[in-house]
């Protein structure tokens, strides 16, 4: 993939602090991404239910109802405290299950008659529809609006989108990290803490949305130390980058805390056959598949972890903001050096949307016609693709 040049001052906003739009003139601006986005999710949930059709399931047991659904539903009903001792000596406990999710499910479950896996759903579809304006935020910031409207389709029209729509908690990170990193892009230290801190009390990888505040911190404070020049608010820096980490290290405490154990959240996802070796597992898992007769799903698997590796080094090149390469290049580094289940890594990877800039911007500068032939087409091929997956294996 080419080097893709990035637009004049649209990269150094790290420390800037330019003045966004105002929120009324900001929704106006993002409206046609969300209405797209709305599409795309649409257009997704109908394939879902045509494909029902012929395999007996709907789509809102589906979306809302199994795999990690029943976990955050259970916890919305009854609070911490399930736990499931399987064969093997797996034991599955609901303390590997961040809060927040289902907080706001029992929350909204107490204010409207909903079950706590509809208002999940209900949680899961806001939560995308302020992923994709926070999503679309940060691509017109630093490529323009016509890039921005792309980026948010693409992310849309992932092969594991339908995820956005299920009620999980990717929809919600992935707003709650894309605002932070909009706000630290944008000079706004302590909104970037907030929403980093939420983002940590969402899903174990909001480590990635502290690492991207407290890096970028660091670097504006030695940048303006070193080279002079405007200096960033000290005070406003200093409060965002304490609160970062609060949200995500209150879990790591509390279930230490409840389990009697330092190392109780390790603990914890031991018990489920999760945990990080470095990729070990990861690389073992796939070179089985290589030496095997399922040689294809292997080679399918080495192909797409060098796209997304060429991906980020693409982002690389194109000068992407470092807040967006430090976010990426964790979430990144711990999905690929995570053991357990190896089909749950593109869901693992789905909230680094920085990955399709480069794409959005290569589109961008297409004439419209062949670029919306482009991405109707995958956006019918994630549909399809959507659909196929959750009615078989999908995620757990």
């Amino acid at each position: 993939m080419t080097s893709l040049a990035t637009p004049s001052g649209t990269a150094s906003g790290a420390a800037s602090g330019a003045a966004a739009p105002p929120r009324g003139r900001a929704l106006r601006l993002a409206a046609p991404a969300l209405l797209l986005y709305a599409a795309v999710r649409a257009l997704g949930v109908v394939a879902l239910a045509l494909w029902g059709l012929a395999d007996g399931k709907g789509p809102h047991q589906l979306l809302s109802a199994r795999w990690d659904s029943l976990w955050y539903a259970r916890i919305a009903e009854d609070g911490y405290g399930y736990t499931l001792h399987l064969a093997g000596g797996k034991v599955h406990s609901d303390l590997a299950f961040f809060p927040l999710l289902p907080w706001l499910e029992r929350a909204l479950s107490a204010l409207v008659p909903l079950s706590a896996n509809d208002a999940g759903l209900v949680v899961a579809g806001v939560a995308s529809l302020f992923a994709a304006w926070g999503i679309f935020a940060v691509g017109e910031r630093l490529y323009g609006r016509r890039a921005g409207v792309l980026l948010v389709v693409l992310w849309a029209a992932l092969p594991v989108g339908v995820v956005q729509s299920m009620a999980y908690s990717e929809s919600l990170f992935t707003a709650l990290a894309a605002w932070s990193v909009y706000a630290v892009l944008s000079g706004r230290w302590v909104w970037a803490g907030a929403f980093a801190a939420l983002a940590g009390l969402t899903r174990p990888v909001g480590a990635a949305v502290v690492a991207a505040v407290w890096i970028t911190a660091a670097a504006a404070l030695v940048r303006a130390r070193r080279h002079g020049g405007e200096r960033p608010p000290l005070a406003r820096l200093l409060l965002g980058a304490a609160l970062a980490p609060l949200g995500w290290l209150a879990y790591f405490v509390w279930v230490g805390v409840r389990t009697g154990s330092p190392t109780g959240y390790l603990d914890v996802q031991g018990g489920w056959g999760n945990g990080f070796d470095g990729g070990l597992a990861f690389g073992s898992f796939i070179a089985g598949r290589l030496a095997s007769p399922a040689f294809a799903a292997g080679l399918g698997l080495l192909i797409g972890v060098a796209l997304v590796l060429r991906l980020y080094r693409a982002g690389v090149r194109q000068g992407q903001p470092l807040p967006l390469l430090v976010y990426t290049g964790t979430v990144l580094l711990l999905a690929l050096t995570a053991k357990g289940y190896f089909g749950s890594k593109p869901r693992l990877m789905m909230p680094a949307f920085p990955l399709l800039l480069p794409l959005a911007v290569a589109l961008a500068r297409l004439r419209t016609v062949r670029a919306a032939a482009i991405v109707s087409a995958v956006v019918l091929a994630s549909a399809v693709y959507g659909a196929f997956w959750l009615h078989g294996s999908g995620p757990p």
